[in-house]
């Protein structure tokens, strides 16, 4: 049983018609039209500005779809994959876990989170529901697989202990 979730790039194709949309837009007005022609004004400094986002919106929707992440839960652990290599966390180094809810922080209308703490790891694995196709079958997937895992409390993540 390979559950295969692949990583959503919805985020990354709004953004970047946004900016075009944006871009053309500004430069309708912005441009002036002579005779018939439409010249574009290049030295404006906000339409550079709107350039500049346009090309890192573009270089970052390539960049995540040549990375090709994606998440496998099978019967021995959980796989963080992608085009570059795998990173294999096996069901016995996780000391707990933890499928619940993140109030700050909404990903793609969703506020569910799947948290887990790796044995010999100071910090904890967050896996934001969110950002994975079929949400709902990954949550299935991991609370069939998380039968054999302790179940962990949730704490509070702003609560930060006093140093002396």
């Amino acid at each position: 049983m390979d559950a295969e979730f692949k990583y959503k790039l919805d985020f990354y194709y709004q953004q970047t018609v946004m900016y075009l949309v944006t871009f053309v837009l500004y430069a309708a007005v912005k441009g002036s039209v002579v005779e018939t022609q439409f010249f574009l004004v290049f030295s404006d400094p906000i339409l550079l500005i709107m350039m500049f986002f346009i090309v890192i919106a573009l270089a970052m929707l390539v960049l995540n779809r040549v990375r090709g992440r994606k998440l496998i839960v099978n019967e021995t652990g959980l796989i963080f994959h992608h085009r570059f290599g795998s990173h294999a966390i096996s069901l016995k180094s996780i000391e707990w876990l933890h499928i619940g809810r993140e109030r700050r922080v909404q990903t793609s209308g969703i506020f569910q989170v799947i948290v887990f703490k790796v044995k010999g790891r100071h910090r904890l694995y967050r896996i934001r529901v969110g950002r994975y196709e079929r949400g709902k079958e990954l949550v299935a997937a991991i609370e069939k697989v998380a039968v054999h895992i302790p179940k962990g409390e949730r704490r509070a993540f702003s609560m930060r202990r006093k140093v002396r």
